[in-house]
């Protein structure tokens, strides 16, 4: 089991520029994270309007331990980039997904989108019911690089209470359309759903978790 952080930038006028003075070492970091296979996925992420809401981190096989020494090290947790932010339990899908940019720039238009979604009231049941449907459908969409990566947000327990999936769509409509067809949605085991726009800053990333 891993876990995910998700830092939240203020919404005031000073919150872009907070970012920007200490992102190259944000970058740094991270990247040497991603290195040293620590760091599964990084990620900014974009409300509708264009305006930065946070960031997302995928430390996929690190313990609360890790995840405490990631933080301390973090400028953007460090410095008053994120004003607020979660740690929550995380496993990765074991999918056969495509690479994740290792080279390049980073492109200037959104790429992707971030689902963020939390399971309704008493939808265990229904989503062990429609969990192998799900799984299925994901697969071909993750060896072609439209399922950058995905995975169950975990209570204490261990159980599986929601989803955070990164997919390849430039546009809240488009994922959301995506989305639409999947049995998590068609068999009611989602309740809130955010999304959120991105773009990938190309990292040293290890392989994700394969089946």
């Amino acid at each position: 089991m891993g876990h995910v952080v998700l830092g939240w930038d203020g919404e005031d006028a000073e919150a872009p520029a907070r970012r920007a003075r200490v992102r190259a070492r944000h970058l740094a970091v991270i990247a040497r994270w991603a290195e040293a296979g620590r760091l599964s996925l990084g990620v900014p992420l974009f409300r509708a309007d264009g305006a930065i809401a946070g960031s997302l981190m995928v430390l996929g096989g690190e313990d609360e331990v890790g995840v405490k020494e990631y933080l301390a090290e973090e400028p953007f947790a460090r410095e008053g980039v994120w004003l607020s932010y979660q740690v929550r339990p995380f496993r990765i899908a074991p999918l056969p997904y495509a690479p994740l940019p290792s080279n390049g720039p980073t492109p200037e238009e959104m790429t992707h989108a971030v689902l963020i979604a939390e399971d309704a009231p008493g939808a265990a049941p229904r989503r062990a019911a429609a969990r192998p449907a799900h799984l299925a459908r994901m697969a071909p969409f993750a060896e072609e690089g439209v399922l950058a990566m995905g995975g169950a947000l975990l209570d204490a327990a261990g159980a599986m209470v929601g989803s955070i999936a990164v997919t390849r769509h430039a546009s809240e409509a488009a994922a959301r359309a995506f989305w639409a067809e999947d049995p998590y949605v068609t068999q009611r085991v989602w309740g809130e759903a955010r999304v959120f726009l991105t773009r990938f800053a190309p990292l040293p990333y290890r392989p994700l978790p394969r089946p």
